[in-house]
């Protein structure tokens, strides 16, 4: 998906599937380093991701997290849960095909209103 300011893309290492990245088209390697305009903006957007996710993935809610060691781009995950264990950064990441990938990538879509 994508908005005048943001992009947001399935995590290809993701903790559960439909982990989802929601990074700032500007480069910014800090999520506090970005002005306010910016960092503002980053939530309205997840929600809109955040409410296609949960139609296209069954899960109690989805979670959110920002921690910014993994990359040098601000971002924000957004993890479909079933329990606190899905949004466990220390344990094993999931390998999807690209076209399990791609079917999540297609489902979200569907269910995306921008």
């Amino acid at each position: 998906a994508e908005s005048a300011d943001y992009f947001a893309f399935l995590d290809i290492m993701p903790l559960a599937p439909g982990h989802t990245l929601l990074v700032p088209k500007v480069e910014v390697d800090y999520n506090f380093d970005a002005d306010d305009d910016l960092l503002s903006g980053m939530l309205p957007f997840a929600k809109k991701i955040a409410a296609a996710l949960e139609k296209a993935v069954p899960c109690q809610r989805i979670g959110i997290s920002v921690i910014g060691l993994e990359v040098p781009h601000a971002h924000i995950h957004l993890i479909p849960l079933r329990t606190m264990d899905d949004i466990n950064f220390s344990r094993p990441k999931l390998n999807m095909s690209s076209l399990e990938l791609s079917s999540m990538a297609e489902s979200i879509r569907s269910h995306l209103i921008l």
